[in-house]
Protein backbone atom coordinates (compact mmCIF):
# COMPACT_ATOMS: atom_id res chain seq x y z
CA UNK A 1 0.00 0.00 0.00
CA UNK A 2 1.26 3.50 -0.89
CA UNK A 3 0.76 7.09 0.71
CA UNK A 4 -1.10 9.12 -1.25
CA UNK A 5 -2.34 12.56 -1.19
CA UNK A 6 -4.84 14.94 -2.89
CA UNK A 7 -5.82 17.91 -1.75
CA UNK A 8 -6.85 21.83 -3.21
CA UNK A 9 -3.58 23.03 -4.07
CA UNK A 10 0.10 21.57 -5.06
CA UNK A 11 1.96 23.83 -1.57
CA UNK A 12 -1.28 21.92 0.42
CA UNK A 13 -0.51 18.94 -1.16
CA UNK A 14 3.53 19.50 -0.21
CA UNK A 15 3.14 19.85 3.12
CA UNK A 16 1.48 16.32 3.83
CA UNK A 17 3.68 14.85 1.59
CA UNK A 18 6.37 16.14 3.94
CA UNK A 19 5.02 14.70 6.66
CA UNK A 20 4.47 10.85 5.36
CA UNK A 21 8.32 11.34 4.24
CA UNK A 22 9.27 12.72 7.61
CA UNK A 23 7.66 9.17 9.20
CA UNK A 24 4.35 11.04 9.88
CA UNK A 25 1.27 9.13 9.52
CA UNK A 26 -2.27 10.30 7.92
CA UNK A 27 -3.29 11.99 10.15
CA UNK A 28 0.45 14.25 10.74
CA UNK A 29 -0.13 14.52 6.96
CA UNK A 30 -3.55 15.90 6.42
CA UNK A 31 -3.38 17.97 9.91
CA UNK A 32 -0.39 19.67 8.05
CA UNK A 33 -2.48 19.88 5.03
CA UNK A 34 -5.16 21.60 7.28
CA UNK A 35 -2.93 24.09 8.04
CA UNK A 36 -1.29 24.85 4.88
CA UNK A 37 -4.75 25.15 3.23
CA UNK A 38 -6.11 28.14 5.91
CA UNK A 39 -2.65 29.71 4.05
CA UNK A 40 -2.64 28.45 0.35
CA UNK A 41 -6.57 28.34 -0.21
CA UNK A 42 -7.73 31.55 1.51
CA UNK A 43 -10.61 31.57 -0.74
CA UNK A 44 -11.70 27.97 0.29
CA UNK A 45 -10.78 28.04 3.83
CA UNK A 46 -9.28 29.49 6.96
CA UNK A 47 -8.62 28.74 10.67
CA UNK A 48 -11.12 30.35 11.50
CA UNK A 49 -14.15 28.04 9.44
CA UNK A 50 -15.19 24.78 10.20
CA UNK A 51 -14.77 21.66 8.99
CA UNK A 52 -15.34 17.52 9.68
CA UNK A 53 -12.41 14.93 9.32
CA UNK A 54 -13.43 11.17 8.62
CA UNK A 55 -10.86 8.95 9.82
CA UNK A 56 -10.03 5.16 9.63
CA UNK A 57 -6.99 4.18 11.30
CA UNK A 58 -4.61 0.74 10.34
CA UNK A 59 -6.40 -0.93 13.34
CA UNK A 60 -9.51 -0.33 12.08
CA UNK A 61 -10.79 2.81 14.46
CA UNK A 62 -13.21 4.92 12.76
CA UNK A 63 -14.15 7.94 13.96
CA UNK A 64 -15.99 11.69 12.34
CA UNK A 65 -14.33 14.40 13.54
CA UNK A 66 -16.93 17.28 13.69
CA UNK A 67 -15.30 20.64 14.16
CA UNK A 68 -17.91 22.76 12.32
CA UNK A 69 -19.08 25.94 13.72
CA UNK A 70 -21.45 26.72 16.67
CA UNK A 71 -24.36 29.10 16.96
CA UNK A 72 -22.92 32.54 18.61
CA UNK A 73 -24.49 34.11 21.87
CA UNK A 74 -23.37 32.13 24.71
CA UNK A 75 -23.92 34.05 27.83
CA UNK A 76 -25.03 37.13 26.20
CA UNK A 77 -28.95 38.71 26.47
CA UNK A 78 -31.24 37.00 24.15
CA UNK A 79 -32.39 41.05 23.00
CA UNK A 80 -28.89 41.72 21.90
CA UNK A 81 -28.78 38.33 19.66
CA UNK A 82 -29.93 40.24 16.08
CA UNK A 83 -26.56 40.17 14.47
CA UNK A 84 -25.89 42.97 12.22
CA UNK A 85 -24.85 42.07 8.67
CA UNK A 86 -23.74 44.09 5.96
CA UNK A 87 -24.83 42.81 2.30
CA UNK A 88 -22.27 42.30 -0.16
CA UNK A 89 -23.09 41.89 -3.65
CA UNK A 90 -20.63 39.42 -5.75
CA UNK A 91 -20.97 39.41 -9.84
CA UNK A 92 -20.62 36.35 -10.57
CA UNK A 93 -20.86 34.91 -14.61
CA UNK A 94 -24.15 35.87 -15.76
CA UNK A 95 -25.43 36.81 -12.03
CA UNK A 96 -25.14 38.48 -9.01
CA UNK A 97 -25.56 37.71 -5.42
CA UNK A 98 -25.80 39.14 -2.52
CA UNK A 99 -23.97 38.03 0.65
CA UNK A 100 -24.04 38.85 4.58
CA UNK A 101 -20.67 39.34 5.91
CA UNK A 102 -19.36 41.80 8.34
CA UNK A 103 -18.65 41.00 12.33
CA UNK A 104 -22.55 40.41 12.93
CA UNK A 105 -22.10 37.20 10.25
CA UNK A 106 -19.07 35.21 12.49
CA UNK A 107 -19.98 32.27 13.91
CA UNK A 108 -17.90 30.36 16.48
CA UNK A 109 -14.89 28.76 14.57
CA UNK A 110 -13.49 25.34 14.74
CA UNK A 111 -10.53 24.59 12.10
CA UNK A 112 -8.03 25.08 14.50
CA UNK A 113 -9.79 23.50 17.28
CA UNK A 114 -10.31 20.11 14.98
CA UNK A 115 -6.72 20.40 13.62
CA UNK A 116 -4.95 20.26 16.93
CA UNK A 117 -7.46 17.55 18.88
CA UNK A 118 -6.87 15.36 15.73
CA UNK A 119 -3.58 15.65 15.98
CA UNK A 120 -3.30 14.86 19.06
CA UNK A 121 -6.01 11.88 19.42
CA UNK A 122 -3.78 10.45 16.48
CA UNK A 123 -0.91 12.35 15.21
CA UNK A 124 2.85 10.69 15.54
CA UNK A 125 5.10 13.89 14.68
CA UNK A 126 5.46 17.01 17.35
CA UNK A 127 3.34 19.86 16.24
CA UNK A 128 6.16 22.16 15.55
CA UNK A 129 7.22 19.92 12.80
CA UNK A 130 3.24 19.28 11.72
CA UNK A 131 2.54 23.01 11.38
CA UNK A 132 6.18 24.21 10.06
CA UNK A 133 4.92 23.57 6.22
CA UNK A 134 2.75 26.13 6.60
CA UNK A 135 4.56 28.92 8.72
CA UNK A 136 7.12 28.95 6.24
CA UNK A 137 4.65 29.43 3.29
CA UNK A 138 2.63 32.26 5.48
CA UNK A 139 5.82 34.22 5.94
CA UNK A 140 7.55 33.64 2.28
CA UNK A 141 4.10 33.94 -0.05
CA UNK A 142 2.10 31.51 -2.00
CA UNK A 143 2.14 32.19 -5.99
CA UNK A 144 -1.71 33.01 -6.80
CA UNK A 145 -2.57 30.50 -9.57
CA UNK A 146 -4.89 31.36 -11.76
CA UNK A 147 -7.80 29.67 -10.50
CA UNK A 148 -7.36 31.70 -7.03
CA UNK A 149 -7.01 34.90 -9.12
CA UNK A 150 -10.48 34.48 -10.23
CA UNK A 151 -12.01 33.32 -7.32
CA UNK A 152 -10.14 36.16 -5.23
CA UNK A 153 -11.18 38.82 -8.01
CA UNK A 154 -15.12 37.45 -7.34
CA UNK A 155 -14.54 37.32 -3.30
CA UNK A 156 -12.59 40.64 -3.00
CA UNK A 157 -15.59 43.12 -1.87
CA UNK A 158 -15.13 40.86 1.39
CA UNK A 159 -11.83 40.14 1.71
CA UNK A 160 -11.03 44.01 1.57
CA UNK A 161 -13.47 44.86 4.24
CA UNK A 162 -10.75 44.69 6.78
CA UNK A 163 -8.24 41.93 5.31
CA UNK A 164 -7.09 44.54 2.30
CA UNK A 165 -3.54 44.34 3.92
CA UNK A 166 -3.30 40.89 3.49
CA UNK A 167 -5.61 39.99 0.08
CA UNK A 168 -5.42 43.26 -1.88
CA UNK A 169 -2.40 44.69 -1.21
CA UNK A 170 -2.35 46.86 -3.99
CA UNK A 171 -5.53 48.08 -3.90
CA UNK A 172 -7.05 45.43 -6.30
CA UNK A 173 -7.83 41.70 -6.55
CA UNK A 174 -3.74 39.77 -6.56
CA UNK A 175 -3.11 38.44 -10.67
CA UNK A 176 -2.01 35.14 -11.36
CA UNK A 177 1.64 35.07 -10.43
CA UNK A 178 2.01 37.46 -7.71
CA UNK A 179 3.11 36.66 -4.14
CA UNK A 180 1.03 36.73 -1.16
CA UNK A 181 2.31 36.44 2.37
CA UNK A 182 0.96 36.88 5.98
CA UNK A 183 3.46 37.96 8.64
CA UNK A 184 0.69 37.88 11.27
CA UNK A 185 -0.37 34.33 10.28
CA UNK A 186 3.39 32.62 10.20
CA UNK A 187 4.12 34.22 13.71
CA UNK A 188 0.78 32.76 15.19
CA UNK A 189 1.95 29.17 13.64
CA UNK A 190 5.11 29.46 14.76
CA UNK A 191 3.72 30.36 18.22
CA UNK A 192 1.37 27.55 18.37
CA UNK A 193 3.47 24.53 19.55
CA UNK A 194 3.86 26.51 22.91
CA UNK A 195 0.24 27.62 23.48
CA UNK A 196 -2.15 24.95 21.67
CA UNK A 197 -4.16 27.24 20.70
CA UNK A 198 -4.89 28.88 24.08
CA UNK A 199 -4.87 32.40 22.98
CA UNK A 200 -6.90 31.85 20.67
CA UNK A 201 -9.71 30.33 22.35
CA UNK A 202 -9.62 31.81 25.95
CA UNK A 203 -6.52 34.05 26.26
CA UNK A 204 -5.09 37.69 24.44
CA UNK A 205 -6.40 36.64 21.19
CA UNK A 206 -9.59 35.70 22.34
CA UNK A 207 -9.94 39.32 24.12
CA UNK A 208 -9.27 40.90 21.11
CA UNK A 209 -11.91 38.71 19.46
CA UNK A 210 -14.12 39.72 21.84
CA UNK A 211 -13.53 43.02 22.17
CA UNK A 212 -13.89 43.57 18.15
CA UNK A 213 -17.14 41.60 18.28
CA UNK A 214 -18.99 43.66 20.38
CA UNK A 215 -17.76 46.62 18.81
CA UNK A 216 -18.93 45.74 15.65
CA UNK A 217 -22.23 44.42 16.78
CA UNK A 218 -21.21 40.60 15.87
CA UNK A 219 -22.54 37.63 18.24
CA UNK A 220 -19.49 35.57 18.59
CA UNK A 221 -18.35 36.27 22.88
CA UNK A 222 -16.16 34.98 25.40
CA UNK A 223 -18.38 32.19 26.49
CA UNK A 224 -18.71 30.47 22.83
CA UNK A 225 -14.95 30.44 22.28
CA UNK A 226 -13.86 29.02 25.81
CA UNK A 227 -16.84 26.48 25.45
CA UNK A 228 -16.09 24.91 22.23
CA UNK A 229 -15.58 21.42 21.52
CA UNK A 230 -14.49 19.10 18.70
CA UNK A 231 -17.12 16.30 18.56
CA UNK A 232 -16.66 12.44 17.88
CA UNK A 233 -19.15 10.98 16.48
CA UNK A 234 -20.10 7.27 15.01
CA UNK A 235 -19.44 7.57 11.06
CA UNK A 236 -22.82 7.13 8.75
CA UNK A 237 -22.22 3.50 7.77
CA UNK A 238 -24.07 2.13 4.39
CA UNK A 239 -23.66 -0.48 1.71
CA UNK A 240 -23.11 0.05 -1.81
CA UNK A 241 -22.72 -2.97 -4.10
CA UNK A 242 -20.58 -5.22 -2.32
CA UNK A 243 -18.71 -1.91 -0.94
CA UNK A 244 -18.88 -0.45 2.63
CA UNK A 245 -18.99 2.88 2.29
CA UNK A 246 -19.03 5.17 5.49
CA UNK A 247 -19.93 9.35 5.59
CA UNK A 248 -20.58 11.94 7.29
CA UNK A 249 -23.32 11.12 9.88
CA UNK A 250 -26.32 13.19 11.20
CA UNK A 251 -27.19 16.06 12.51
CA UNK A 252 -25.41 17.32 8.84
CA UNK A 253 -27.02 16.36 5.96
CA UNK A 254 -24.50 15.78 3.22
CA UNK A 255 -23.76 12.34 4.17
CA UNK A 256 -27.50 11.20 4.28
CA UNK A 257 -28.01 12.61 1.24
CA UNK A 258 -24.86 10.42 -0.87
CA UNK A 259 -26.04 7.31 1.50
CA UNK A 260 -29.92 8.39 -0.45
CA UNK A 261 -28.11 8.59 -3.53
CA UNK A 262 -26.09 5.14 -3.68
CA UNK A 263 -29.27 3.58 -2.50
CA UNK A 264 -31.00 4.62 -5.61
CA UNK A 265 -28.69 3.98 -7.60
CA UNK A 266 -28.34 0.31 -6.23
CA UNK A 267 -32.08 0.07 -6.43
CA UNK A 268 -32.13 1.05 -10.01
CA UNK A 269 -30.10 -2.23 -10.57
CA UNK A 270 -28.61 -1.11 -14.08
CA UNK A 271 -26.63 -3.07 -15.54
CA UNK A 272 -22.87 -2.11 -15.84
CA UNK A 273 -22.77 0.45 -19.08
CA UNK A 274 -20.82 2.65 -20.76
CA UNK A 275 -21.42 5.37 -18.09
CA UNK A 276 -21.89 8.09 -20.53
CA UNK A 277 -24.41 6.36 -22.45
CA UNK A 278 -27.91 7.36 -23.24
CA UNK A 279 -29.46 4.79 -20.62
CA UNK A 280 -26.81 5.25 -17.68
CA UNK A 281 -26.80 8.98 -18.24
CA UNK A 282 -31.00 9.59 -17.39
CA UNK A 283 -30.91 6.66 -14.58
CA UNK A 284 -28.34 9.20 -13.15
CA UNK A 285 -29.96 11.88 -13.53
CA UNK A 286 -33.05 10.40 -11.93
CA UNK A 287 -30.80 9.92 -9.32
CA UNK A 288 -29.83 13.16 -8.86
CA UNK A 289 -33.23 14.65 -9.17
CA UNK A 290 -34.74 12.37 -6.41
CA UNK A 291 -31.77 13.34 -4.04
CA UNK A 292 -32.47 17.12 -4.54
CA UNK A 293 -36.23 16.09 -3.43
CA UNK A 294 -35.28 14.17 -0.81
CA UNK A 295 -33.24 17.13 0.59
CA UNK A 296 -35.84 19.66 -0.20
CA UNK A 297 -38.47 17.90 1.65
CA UNK A 298 -36.62 16.19 4.32
CA UNK A 299 -33.14 16.80 4.75
CA UNK A 300 -33.25 20.53 4.63
CA UNK A 301 -30.50 23.06 3.72
CA UNK A 302 -27.00 22.99 4.20
CA UNK A 303 -23.90 24.95 3.58
CA UNK A 304 -20.66 24.81 1.91
CA UNK A 305 -20.10 27.30 -0.39
CA UNK A 306 -16.37 28.26 -0.10
CA UNK A 307 -15.09 25.24 0.45
CA UNK A 308 -11.89 22.56 0.00
CA UNK A 309 -10.97 18.80 0.59
CA UNK A 310 -8.08 16.82 1.37
CA UNK A 311 -7.60 12.83 1.13
CA UNK A 312 -4.83 11.53 2.51
CA UNK A 313 -3.43 7.50 2.92
CA UNK A 314 -0.33 6.06 4.45
CA UNK A 315 1.53 3.20 3.58
CA UNK A 316 0.58 1.44 6.95
CA UNK A 317 -3.38 1.54 6.71
CA UNK A 318 -4.48 4.88 7.81
CA UNK A 319 -6.67 6.86 5.96
CA UNK A 320 -8.45 10.62 6.32
CA UNK A 321 -10.50 12.47 4.63
CA UNK A 322 -11.26 16.34 5.48
CA UNK A 323 -13.27 18.73 4.02
CA UNK A 324 -13.39 22.59 5.67
CA UNK A 325 -14.94 26.31 4.97
CA UNK A 326 -15.25 29.76 5.61
CA UNK A 327 -17.87 30.58 3.57
CA UNK A 328 -16.77 33.37 1.60
CA UNK A 329 -15.59 35.27 4.73
CA UNK A 330 -16.87 37.59 7.01
CA UNK A 331 -14.32 40.55 6.03
CA UNK A 332 -12.38 40.73 9.54
CA UNK A 333 -9.39 39.46 10.39
CA UNK A 334 -8.16 38.51 13.51
CA UNK A 335 -5.87 41.55 15.02
CA UNK A 336 -2.34 39.95 14.92
CA UNK A 337 -2.82 36.22 14.13
CA UNK A 338 -3.93 36.95 10.34
CA UNK A 339 -6.52 34.62 10.57
CA UNK A 340 -10.26 35.68 8.71
CA UNK A 341 -13.40 34.10 10.60
CA UNK A 342 -16.41 33.08 8.95
CA UNK A 343 -19.19 34.20 7.63
CA UNK A 344 -21.91 31.56 8.19
CA UNK A 345 -23.86 33.02 10.66
CA UNK A 346 -24.83 35.41 7.53
CA UNK A 347 -25.21 32.30 4.86
CA UNK A 348 -29.51 31.51 4.33
CA UNK A 349 -28.13 28.02 3.26
CA UNK A 350 -27.52 27.40 6.73
CA UNK A 351 -30.44 28.93 8.53
CA UNK A 352 -34.07 27.33 6.87
CA UNK A 353 -36.10 28.49 9.46
CA UNK A 354 -34.43 31.77 9.63
CA UNK A 355 -31.23 33.97 10.27
CA UNK A 356 -30.29 33.55 14.07
CA UNK A 357 -33.32 31.33 14.92
CA UNK A 358 -31.37 28.53 16.57
CA UNK A 359 -30.24 29.08 19.85
CA UNK A 360 -26.46 29.94 21.36
CA UNK A 361 -24.10 26.97 21.72
CA UNK A 362 -25.50 24.51 19.12
CA UNK A 363 -23.57 22.84 16.16
CA UNK A 364 -24.46 24.00 12.60
CA UNK A 365 -25.32 21.27 9.81
CA UNK A 366 -23.54 20.83 6.83
CA UNK A 367 -23.31 19.14 3.09
CA UNK A 368 -19.82 18.64 3.55
CA UNK A 369 -19.30 14.82 2.74
CA UNK A 370 -15.38 13.34 3.68
CA UNK A 371 -16.25 10.10 2.72
CA UNK A 372 -14.53 6.34 2.69
CA UNK A 373 -15.04 3.17 0.34
CA UNK A 374 -13.58 0.01 1.44
CA UNK A 375 -14.43 -3.83 0.49
CA UNK A 376 -13.24 -6.88 2.11
CA UNK A 377 -8.97 -5.77 1.74
CA UNK A 378 -10.02 -2.60 3.38
CA UNK A 379 -10.04 1.05 2.48
CA UNK A 380 -10.27 1.49 -1.41
CA UNK A 381 -11.28 5.09 -1.92
CA UNK A 382 -10.79 8.20 0.04
CA UNK A 383 -12.72 11.17 -0.97
CA UNK A 384 -14.73 14.31 -0.59
CA UNK A 385 -15.85 17.53 -2.33
CA UNK A 386 -16.51 21.20 -2.11
CA UNK A 387 -19.22 22.98 -3.58
CA UNK A 388 -22.42 23.65 -1.51
CA UNK A 389 -25.04 21.91 -3.00
CA UNK A 390 -22.84 19.74 -5.64
CA UNK A 391 -21.14 18.21 -3.14
CA UNK A 392 -23.40 15.23 -3.17
CA UNK A 393 -24.06 14.70 -6.25
CA UNK A 394 -19.82 15.11 -7.19
CA UNK A 395 -18.90 12.64 -4.67
CA UNK A 396 -21.78 10.22 -5.94
CA UNK A 397 -20.76 10.24 -9.52
CA UNK A 398 -16.87 9.58 -8.61
CA UNK A 399 -18.25 7.07 -6.31
CA UNK A 400 -19.94 5.43 -8.68
CA UNK A 401 -17.77 5.35 -11.74
CA UNK A 402 -14.67 3.82 -9.36
CA UNK A 403 -16.93 1.29 -8.31
CA UNK A 404 -19.18 0.24 -10.62
CA UNK A 405 -16.96 0.65 -13.86
CA UNK A 406 -13.39 0.44 -12.73
CA UNK A 407 -12.39 3.87 -14.36
CA UNK A 408 -8.97 5.25 -12.91
CA UNK A 409 -9.31 7.33 -10.42
CA UNK A 410 -8.11 10.88 -12.62
CA UNK A 411 -10.45 9.67 -15.26
CA UNK A 412 -13.50 9.44 -12.84
CA UNK A 413 -12.58 12.57 -11.12
CA UNK A 414 -12.05 14.94 -14.73
CA UNK A 415 -15.51 12.93 -16.50
CA UNK A 416 -18.14 15.28 -16.89
CA UNK A 417 -20.62 15.86 -14.36
CA UNK A 418 -24.22 16.52 -13.97
CA UNK A 419 -26.36 18.27 -11.20
CA UNK A 420 -30.30 18.89 -10.93
CA UNK A 421 -30.81 22.25 -8.81
CA UNK A 422 -34.44 21.87 -8.74
CA UNK A 423 -35.54 23.49 -12.33
CA UNK A 424 -32.56 22.51 -14.87
CA UNK A 425 -30.01 19.73 -15.15
CA UNK A 426 -27.03 21.39 -15.00
CA UNK A 427 -24.56 19.32 -17.69
CA UNK A 428 -20.42 19.32 -18.47
CA UNK A 429 -19.50 19.07 -21.84
CA UNK A 430 -18.22 15.99 -22.79
CA UNK A 431 -21.30 13.69 -23.34
CA UNK A 432 -22.09 12.32 -26.51
CA UNK A 433 -24.99 13.99 -28.61
CA UNK A 434 -27.18 10.55 -28.37
CA UNK A 435 -27.00 11.28 -24.40
CA UNK A 436 -27.78 14.72 -24.62
CA UNK A 437 -30.65 13.99 -26.24
CA UNK A 438 -31.71 11.41 -24.81
CA UNK A 439 -31.76 13.89 -21.02
CA UNK A 440 -33.43 16.78 -22.93
CA UNK A 441 -35.84 14.12 -23.57
CA UNK A 442 -36.58 14.04 -19.70
CA UNK A 443 -35.69 17.80 -18.21
CA UNK A 444 -34.45 21.25 -19.51
CA UNK A 445 -30.66 20.83 -19.72
CA UNK A 446 -28.29 23.74 -19.37
CA UNK A 447 -25.23 22.47 -21.50
CA UNK A 448 -22.39 24.59 -19.72
CA UNK A 449 -19.11 25.46 -22.28
CA UNK A 450 -16.35 24.04 -19.87
CA UNK A 451 -16.13 22.09 -16.54
CA UNK A 452 -16.47 24.17 -13.71
CA UNK A 453 -16.08 24.64 -10.26
CA UNK A 454 -19.39 24.87 -9.45
CA UNK A 455 -19.78 21.18 -10.28
CA UNK A 456 -17.41 21.01 -7.05
CA UNK A 457 -13.64 19.99 -6.42
CA UNK A 458 -13.35 15.93 -5.22
CA UNK A 459 -9.85 15.23 -4.24
CA UNK A 460 -9.45 11.60 -3.77
CA UNK A 461 -6.93 8.27 -3.38
CA UNK A 462 -6.82 4.94 -4.13
CA UNK A 463 -4.01 3.68 -1.98
CA UNK A 464 -4.15 -0.29 -3.38
CA UNK A 465 -4.44 1.23 -6.72
CA UNK A 466 -2.00 3.51 -6.32
CA UNK A 467 -4.20 6.44 -7.72
CA UNK A 468 -4.80 9.86 -6.50
CA UNK A 469 -6.38 12.84 -8.38
CA UNK A 470 -6.65 16.33 -7.52
CA UNK A 471 -9.78 17.97 -9.11
CA UNK A 472 -8.71 20.54 -11.81
CA UNK A 473 -12.00 21.92 -11.33
CA UNK A 474 -10.61 23.59 -7.74
CA UNK A 475 -6.84 23.82 -8.50
CA UNK A 476 -5.91 20.10 -7.39
CA UNK A 477 -2.64 18.51 -6.73
CA UNK A 478 -2.30 15.27 -5.98
CA UNK A 479 1.00 12.98 -4.89
CA UNK A 480 1.75 9.26 -4.51
CA UNK A 481 4.27 8.64 -2.03
CA UNK A 482 6.28 5.34 -2.91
Amino acid sequence: MLGAVATGHPRTSDAAVAMLREGGNAFDAIVAAGFAAAVAEPGFTSLGGGGFLLARTAEAEEVLFDFFVDTPGRGAPGQDRDPHFLPVTIQFPGSEQVFNVGRGSVAVPGVLAGLLHVHRRLGRLPLRSVVAPAAVLARGGVVVTGLQAYVLGLLTPILGLEGGHLYTPSGRAPAEGERLRNPDLAAFLEALPEDGGSRFYSGELAARIVADMHQGQGLLTADDLAAYRVLEREPLEVEYRDRRVLTNPAPSWGGGLVAFGLDELARSDLPRLEPDGPEHAVALAATLEAMERHHVEGAGRGFSRGTTHASVADAHGNVASMTTSNGEGSGYVVPGAGIMLNNMLGEDDLHPDGFHSSPPGQRVASMMSPSLIEDEAGPDLVLGSGGSKRIRTAVLQVAQRSVDFGTPLPQAVAAPRMHWDGEVLQVEPGLAEATLAALRHRWPVNLWPEPNLYFGGVHAVAPRRGQAAGDARRGGAAQIVA
